[in-house]
């Protein structure tokens, strides 16, 4: 199995303590039927900067920003892509992004 990062895009943060338990419901549930496939359950990101050759800036460097992540394991990239079609961060107006990592020899 390879594992694949899922980075987490942009999306609304609710706004009342009835948004915030219909979102934190929908990402219980989805993380209960990934069950043995997360690998990492991830968290949120907050504040960033972003380090390039030319120095340091102040923000996440991209618009709209990554805002979390987490890490699972699926037979294939589409495989894994498919375990996310129902993603909650997409209905909550997010994108995630299904990357492939590797191992590299030093």
């Amino acid at each position: 199995m390879t594992h694949y990062v899922l980075l987490y895009i942009g999306g609304t943060y609710p706004e009342t303590p009835e948004e915030q338990q219909a979102v934190m419901g929908a990402w219980g549930a989805w993380y209960g039927k990934m069950g043995d496939a997360i690998i990492d359950g991830g968290k949120p990101f907050g504040p960033g900067k972003t380090v390039t050759a030319k120095g340091v800036d102040d923000g996440p460097g991209m618009s709209p920003a990554v805002t979390g992540y987490t890490v699972i394991s699926a037979d294939s990239l589409d495989a894994a892509v498919a375990l996310c079609k129902d993603h909650p961060h997409c209905q909550f107006g997010g994108q995630v992004s299904v990357n492939e990592t590797f191992d590299m020899e030093m």
